[in-house]
Parts: structure tokens; sequence; C-alpha cells
């Protein structure tokens, strides 16, 4: 039998009792038993039409001998059953279950993805998922559902965005900043600089390189004011563990292992972000839009060395343990300044 959490949710209708009646029908499915289920947890409609009614969220611990694609077939039967009608993303709903934990299972499939890609923030879940399954752990971050929920609780309001050259951080930061009241953290290059050291050290690399780190590490220190309002938002276009990436794709192995420990020192002393926000796009089109740009340092820039970036980039931020991602890729301004902003939402 394999172990499965579940998300229950209901904004139409007699909400209670819809919710009820899902649990009831999932214990009666062949291969499917009820171990657990949580309270009912009253939460605001997030990040869809305005003027929706609020929610009734609910989690259920299920053992099940179904795999996890004919599991997820039985929860939408079950949806329409009760009256699931698919419409706005984000919309009304009369019920929605969702698969968000299977075993230790990563699946990604054009069915199913699995962990659900939204739940490592998304208080409304985590909240009554705790409640039946606080052990379980994420296989993508390796956080327990109570430590990602801890989290939430203890981290600063603060969302980090990374990602390549050209690819819309600072511009998604500027918008968050006027949604929010928020504060704005840029990583402008000083005035001296003729450029990135990001994108052309120009034979300066060590020198740049502690520069641009020295830098970022004041910017987010612990005791910066920046954190004294801890109900604000914070927003960074750039995310302090991008150093690592950038300085591996430069610098040469003794210089590189010298500016490891640095980065080791100076990590343990700045505020780590609630949420880190991947923005992307394919390598052709961020080289055209870094030629576009037109700065000095910029151009020189091979599209292999954007891609090089771009993968070291990446491979940091998917490593185990970094706290919650939120993978905006390919997607258009508007629509991932919609989901950012439901993330913050969602994260209260």
């Amino acid at each position: 039998m394999h172990r499965s959490l579940i998300g229950l949710g209901s904004n139409v209708g007699r909400r209670r009792q819809t919710l009820q009646q899902a649990l009831e029908q999932l214990g009666r499915r062949p291969g499917i038993a009820l171990v657990a289920q949580s309270g009912w947890y009253a939460t605001r409609a997030i990040g869809g039409p305005l003027g929706q009614r609020s929610f009734f969220n609910a989690a259920a611990l299920l053992e099940t001998s179904l795999a996890p694609e004919a599991l997820l077939v039985a929860l939408h039967e079950i949806e329409d059953a009760l009256g699931r009608r698919r419409g706005e993303p984000w919309g009304p709903r009369t019920v929605d279950l969702d698969l968000l934990l299977y075993d230790q299972q990563v699946i990604e499939s054009p069915l199913l993805t699995v962990p659900h890609p939204r739940m490592a923030w998304r208080r409304f879940v985590l909240e009554p998922a705790a409640e039946i399954a606080a052990e379980m752990v994420h296989p993508r971050i390796g956080w327990s559902i109570q430590r990602l929920l801890a989290h939430l609780n203890t981290s600063a309001n603060y969302v980090a965005i990374t990602g390549p050259a050209a690819a819309g951080k600072t511009a998604l930061a500027l918008a968050l900043e006027r949604q929010n009241a928020a504060i704005l953290v840029r990583d402008e290059s000083p005035p001296d600089h003729g450029g990135s050291f990001d994108l052309d050290p120009s034979g300066n690399e060590w020198p740049a390189a502690l520069e641009f780190h020295g830098r970022r590490s004041r910017l987010l220190a612990a005791d910066a004011a920046i954190w004294s309002d801890r109900k604000r938002l914070v927003v960074s276009d750039f995310w302090f563990d991008q150093s690592m990436a950038y300085a591996e794709a430069w610098l040469p192995g003794g210089q590189f292992e010298a500016f490891r420990l640095q980065w080791e020192h100076d990590r343990a002393r700045v505020v780590r972000p609630r949420l880190i926000v991947w923005l992307d796009a394919p390598a052709e089109e961020l080289f055209r839009r870094v030629g576009e740009r037109g700065r000095r340092n910029e151009r020189p820039l091979r599209i292999d060395r954007l891609e090089q970036i771009r993968q070291a980039i990446r491979g940091q931020v998917s490593r185990p343990r970094q706290g919650p991602v939120l993978w905006a890729n390919d997607t258009s301004p508007s629509a991932a300044l919609r989901e950012v902003q439901a993330a913050v939402d969602a994260m209260q």
C-alpha cells in the first residue's frame, strides 16, 4: 500500500457538507483507505477573480493500492460527481481535490505533477496537512510538512527572485514592489564599475567577485534596517546563493575554493528568503534580450556561456533543503506576476 496526502477545498454551495461527502466517497473507493482527516480551515480565496467567497480547506491521509495516475482519476471522478466544473484557473470551485504527495515519489507527466507544485508555500495546504501528516517529507525540498509550516511562521517576509541574465528579474521585483508597497532590494552595479561581473569579469575575476559578493552580503545582512518591519514584504531581484553559480563559472579552482569559504561564512549572516522565485526563458530568447539591452559588458557574452550560467544557477536552486521554490519557467511577465503575487498572498 502507498501513503498519499490529499488537499481538499470548496468555496461554492454547502462547503463543509461537500467536503465531507468527498471524504466519504474517498473512503468507499476500492483500493483506497482513509487513514486520517484534518479539521476544517476557513481561508480567503487566493489568486483568482475578486469577490470570491472564502474557502473551507482540509487534508486527508490515504493508504492506496492505486497507481498515482489511477488515484488522480478517482479524485477527478469524485469532483465531477459532486458538481465540479472546470473553468477559470483559481476561480470558484464546488470541490477541489489535489494530490499533494504520493509516498516519496517525484512525478512529472502531462497529466500529473507530484509533489503538487504549489503546496510548499500555501498556508491553507500546510496547516491542515501538518495536523495529520507532519512527518511526511517533500521529496524535492527535503523538508517535512511541519518544517515547511514552521518556515512560513518564522522566516522573514522576503521573496528572492533569481534566474539567468535578462530573464526579467528586476521588472518582476518592481511590479511586486508597486502592488505590495514592498521594500525593494536591487542588485545594481556600483557607479565605478563598468558592468556586471556576473556576465563579463573582464580579467578581474577575483576582485570583482569579492566586490559583488560583499555588496550583496551587506544588502541582506540580518542587522540591516529593511528587516525591522516583519510584516512588510521585502523583495530582491537577486538571490544570495546565485553568487556561487557565477563564481563556479568564472573563478579558477584555488580562487573558487577561497570564495566558497567566504560565501559560507557570510551565508550564515544574511536573511534567507521565505520563497525563492526562479524566472527563466529559453537561452536564445535570453541572448536576444541581452543584445537589445546594449550594456557594454554584456555584449561579448556567447550563447553557450549564457546557457552555462543559466544551468549553474538552476542547479543551485534545485539543491535539496533550499526551501520553497516557485518555478516561473518561460512565462509572460503578467503571468509570472500573477503567480508570484498569489504565492505571496498564500504565505500570509
